[in-house]
């Protein structure tokens, strides 16, 4: 059994108790390290909460500009949407954290992690694979998974132990947030008919009604500027959050498969994720060719998978990476967007590596195209057609 324990740790009521609960029933110390992804909150109020509930010591590591540029940025480059929809925001934190938890464990001299996931949840399978991936000789415990307490429970034995905690029985929505986007789910969304209630949303909330076009630029396939200021990856995701959540734009309500095999009603917002997959996408439309363009949305649902599964550190990703990476060399330029109440769409898009000939293009007297050369590749091109409408169509009738 391990000695030294390294938690991920949220402040939350599950993982406080996790600190407690692993001291007594398994003779541990307990290491805390709590990521900060742009979820904010009161850093010095957490530590003392892990404190209080027994940890030797507690860790608080600013991830906010490497989870922008290390997880967000190739996401984005990838147009990853799990299921078509859902922009990874709790999957693409947990490799990250993982990482720093893994680097805790160096530095103390841990010889096991620890989550505070349940076993239903997809979470429990990217923490503890990223673990395997990145420290295979490292345990990991999953105190939650086992312990057998309710809600009420827990929320009784932080009492009897004089954690302080903010949880009450009243709680409905269990929520993850961070830089990329906001999850909410339980309370009455877990009947896939019940409308979510207006009150959960939080960066989607709407406050603007005139109309506004907003320009991304992006160097390579990563943005760089909103509206021809530099900024930095975590600001650039941060305005964007601001902006295109004013309009009351980035909520998705879904019916998803988790890992596990059950499928779950989730809700996010991710206004500023939408929005650069929204304006990304239309700009390899303008700047890939044809082919490459094709294949890269093939892979891109693959790629979803991955992160979504907990594979982030998997030859495959890896490979996929390589991939992505390549087809952004000419992903370069502007994309305009226009926002409008419960609205954004793109309206404009240029580059200088652009793909799209006007004068291949148009139909006035500025048309460089040879229409002459159109009748023998027509020709040619239907010539298995009618190959076959000669010899098999009639004679399947």
């Amino acid at each position: 059994m391990a000695e030294r324990v390294v938690l991920a740790y949220s402040g939350g009521l599950d993982t406080s108790v996790a600190v407690r609960w692993m001291i007594e029933q398994w003779g541990v110390e307990v290491v805390t390290v709590a990521c900060d992804v742009g979820q904010g909150g009161d850093w010095d109020a957490l530590i003392g909460r892990a404190k209080a509930a027994g940890a030797s010591e507690a860790v608080v590591v600013d991830c906010r500009e490497e989870f922008a540029r290390d997880y967000c940025a190739p996401v984005l480059a990838a147009n990853a949407l799990y299921e078509n929809q859902y922009p990874l925001v709790s999957a693409l934190s947990r490799p990250l954290i993982t990482k720093h938890l893994v680097a805790a464990a160096r530095a103390h001299g841990a010889d096991a992690v620890a989550h505070g996931c349940t076993g239903k949840g997809n979470d429990q399978v990217r923490f503890e694979v990223s673990t395997r991936a990145l420290a295979p000789d490292l345990e990991v415990l999953a105190p939650v998974r086992v312990w057998g307490m309710t809600r009420e429970d827990c929320i009784a034995y932080a009492a009897e132990h004089g954690i302080p905690i903010t949880a009450t029985r009243e709680k409905l929505y269990s929520i993850d947030d961070n830089l990329w986007g906001r999850a909410i789910e339980c309370g009455e969304m877990e009947d896939p008919w019940a409308e979510p209630p207006a009150g959960v949303w939080e960066m989607t909330v709407p406050r603007a009604t005139e109309p506004r076009d907003l320009t991304i630029s992006f160097d390579a396939g990563r943005p760089v500027a909103v509206d021809g200021d530099a900024l930095a990856p975590h600001d650039l995701i941060t305005t964007l959050n601001q902006v295109v959540g004013s309009y009351g734009w980035g909520r998705l309500d879904m019916v998803e498969n988790r890992r596990v095999g059950i499928k779950s009603r989730e809700t996010y917002e991710a206004p500023g994720a939408l929005a650069l997959i929204t304006a990304h996408r239309d700009l390899e439309a303008l700047t890939l060719e044809r082919d490459l363009q094709r294949h890269k949305i093939g892979l891109e649902h693959r790629y979803a998978e991955l992160v979504y599964d907990g594979l982030w550190f998997s030859p495959l990703k890896e490979a996929l990476d390589a991939f992505v990476d390549s087809s952004q060399r000419f992903v370069t330029g502007d994309v305009r967007l226009r926002l409008e109440p419960g609205r954004c769409f793109v309206v404009g898009r240029r580059s200088p590596y652009s793909l799209y000939d006007y004068g291949l293009a148009t139909y006035d007297a500025a048309d460089s195209f040879n229409h002459a050369d159109s009748e023998g590749f027509v020709k040619l091109w239907g010539l298995g057609i009618e190959t076959w409408a000669a010899k098999q169509a009639q004679a399947g009738d």
